[in-house]
């Protein structure tokens, strides 16, 4: 079998390396793709996309609900589940074959099979156990992703117990489902059942729920689901499962160590992701692991002369743009452009789509304090913003975060409607390091949301007008 050579080859179609090989293909360079499943990966066609559109399926439910308060009259309001997952798959479905347009738009050669790297700037293409290609290329750039981490005992069976996979597409709606972990696609999925009408409960180790935001915005969050009618367990965790005929009971343990035992018709395990680093031939190179997770510099050069790595496979934070920005740093530096920025991690922003939705970007209130930082804290209700009251959604809060000194913004945490949207102002802020005059003297549009950003650093250093 002849070798057939590239300039760039990239390992994992997801948004670290799709879009790693078409920034390739706009420089120039010849570029392969090898990708096992789907164009896309696990955002577009098992995560971030598709949960997206589930979760829009409640929201207009929700707002179904509330129809009266807006003048309006709704009845005999029900939901169809197959339709609501056949939407979702839709909207999946389109976007994986868009990809697969821009890959071919662009001239990146795709294969469709699992890459294994050989040593010496060679990797084969598998299909069904068979070498059916080998490649060759100065720079392999691994964006293989992650997968969800599955502990012993708690395996998904595709009945009682899912993995986020198993819950895109259930086949019935749980009457009463239990949520292990209360991150990001824990309380998603919490949120969405919750909404269309399950008895959720979510079972957290940590003392607060989505443990890595601010505790202020946890606080508020967790109120707002309770309020819902979520039950929400703190510092708990769920020892063991059984498994009855029709359902699971689950052994809740306590600080105490007292076990509560309740049963579910449904349980979700959400408890993290594990890199996808078995298989890909990492022991033919010289390339270091750290829990896991393939090590890189700023850069994403690993150890091995000519490998680098992108994306969830590197480590926190798990994020499809993160892995984006990766994969354009790397091949940008490969390419020898100037002005090339190592990746800043504290200007990742974080988005969580439940209802109401959390964003954050930068320290949090405790990080900075851990750092023996002095610094401003600035906070705006919802309830104070016009724009807010007229959507019906008056809970909420922005909350900024000031260097007493500098006038930098070292962080930005919301939770309302919309947040997820309006973190990006923010999060340029911050990039370009901007400081609490630059927010001040920008003029905010009225009547929107925005304006509250802008209240929230003015109340920072007592300017603050609406509240």
């Amino acid at each position: 079998m002849s070798t057939k050579d590239f300039d760039v080859v990239v390992i994992g179609g997801g948004p670290g390396g799709y879009v790693a090989a078409i920034r390739a293909a706009q420089l120039k360079m010849k570029v392969a793709l090898v990708e096992a499943n789907h164009l896309g990966g696990i955002c577009l066609n098992w995560g971030c996309i598709p949960t997206k559109a589930l979760l829009r399926c409640s929201e207009v439910y929700h707002l179904a609900h509330n129809a009266e308060q807006f003048g309006l009259k709704i009845s005999g309001l029900e939901f169809d589940l197959s339709k609501i997952v056949e939407r979702s798959r839709g909207v999946a479905k389109q976007l994986s074959g868009g990809i697969g347009h821009l890959l071919k738009k662009n001239k990146v050669t795709v294969f469709d099979g699992f890459g294994k790297l050989q040593g010496g700037g060679k990797l084969s293409v598998e299909k069904d156990g068979k070498v059916i290609e080998t490649l060759s290329a100065k720079h392999i750039i691994l964006a293989t992703g992650a997968k969800a981490r599955v502990i012993p005992g708690f395996e998904p069976d595709g009945k009682f117990v899912w993995t986020y996979k198993e819950a895109l597409v259930p086949d019935t709606m749980p009457k009463k489902l239990l949520v292990i972990g209360s991150g990001a696609i824990g309380i998603e999925f919490a949120s969405f059942f919750n909404t269309l009408g399950a008895d959720v409960t979510v079972v957290e180790m940590m003392d607060r729920i989505v443990p890595v935001e601010d505790a202020e915005i946890s606080g508020m969050l967790e109120k707002a689901l309770v309020k819902q009618g979520m039950k929400i367990i703190k510092g708990a965790k769920v020892s063991k499962l059984d498994k009855g005929k029709t359902e699971v009971t689950a052994h809740i343990e306590g600080k105490d160590g007292k076990v509560e035992k309740q049963s579910f018709d449904r349980v979700i395990s959400a408890v993290g992701i594990v890199a996808n680093t078995e298989g890909i031939g990492l022991e033919k190179t010289k390339v270091k692991l750290d829990r896991g997770h393939i090590i890189t510099d700023g850069y994403l050069k690993t150890d091995e002369p000519g490998v680098y790595a992108i994306g969830d496979v590197t480590g926190a934070p798990w994020l499809a743009h993160k892995a984006s920005h990766e994969g354009i740093i790397c091949v940008e530096k490969i390419a020898g452009l100037n002005n090339v920025h190592p990746m800043e991690k504290s200007n990742i922003p974080g988005c969580t789509y439940c209802h109401p939705q959390v964003a954050s970007v930068g320290l949090t209130e405790a990080a900075a304090k851990e750092k023996g930082l002095k610094f401003k804290v600035g906070r705006f209700p919802f309830m104070g913003n016009g724009k807010a009251i007229a959507l019906g959604e008056p809970e909420g809060m922005v909350k900024t975060i000031f260097d007493e000194k500098t006038g930098e913004l070292l962080g930005a945490h919301m939770i309302g409607a919309e947040v997820t949207e309006m973190i990006q102002g923010y999060v340029i802020g911050k990039s370009a390091e901007l400081v609490e005059e630059d927010f001040m003297h920008t003029v905010f549009p009225h009547p929107t949301l925005s304006e509250m950003m802008h209240e929230s650093v003015l109340d920072a250093y007592g300017k603050a007008i609406h509240f």
